[in-house]
């Protein structure tokens, strides 16, 4: 890997064993809330950002799952979510009466987060719930509503600071680091 691209993070919030224990902490919780269910819940990622959390999520979790993926989006190549998220990849599965967990790389202001579980709602998911690896609460600017039963589950709530790695970017650049740091201000301001 390109050293000099490591050079551009200020800090490392989260080490590669780290996100892997905290991962391996979440799947336990999920197969151990689902043990009783008659069907198993679908698995919905967030593309992209959410592609590796969810890759190492699901190879944990101790019931067969069915996975499909949504594309949100709202930041761009920015920084700063938008606000008026758009979906641009619609599932291929049927989740209708279904209970759907939801997966995503960082819950920010939950324009993203609303607008895709109400999209799951529409399509007839009977709950939703929310497993994200990162939690930004300061940045919060919508109250997020969760379907049915849903209950949300997170990995790290992440300081106010603008992150990269494990699937999250920057200009598309940034995902394949195997932790979470702080990409130095200066390179997006």
């Amino acid at each position: 890997m390109n050293t000099t691209m490591h050079s551009h993070i200020e800090t490392i919030l989260w080490s590669e064993d780290q996100i892997s224990r905290r991962v391996s902490e979440l799947a336990a919780e999920v197969s151990a809330d689902f043990a009783g269910c008659s069907r198993a819940p679908i698995v919905v990622g967030v593309a992209t950002g959410a592609f590796l959390f969810l890759a190492d999520f699901v190879r944990k979790i101790d019931f067969s799952v069915s996975v499909d993926f949504v594309r949100a989006e709202s930041y761009g190549s920015g920084t700063e979510s938008n606000g008026a998220p758009t979906i641009s990849l619609d599932l291929k599965v049927d989740i209708n009466a279904r209970h759907v967990i939801l997966v995503e790389d960082i819950v920010d202001t939950g324009h993203t987060l609303s607008r895709v579980i109400k999209h799951l709602k529409s399509k007839g998911a009977s709950s939703v719930s929310v497993c994200t690896f990162l939690d930004k609460p300061a940045r919060r600017k919508v109250n997020v509503q969760l379907v049915g039963e849903g209950k949300f589950y997170r990995g790290f709530e992440c300081p106010d600071c603008f992150v990269v790695g494990y699937g999250m970017d920057f200009a598309e650049h940034y995902r394949n680091f195997p932790y979470i740091g702080v990409l130095k201000p200066e390179l997006y301001e």
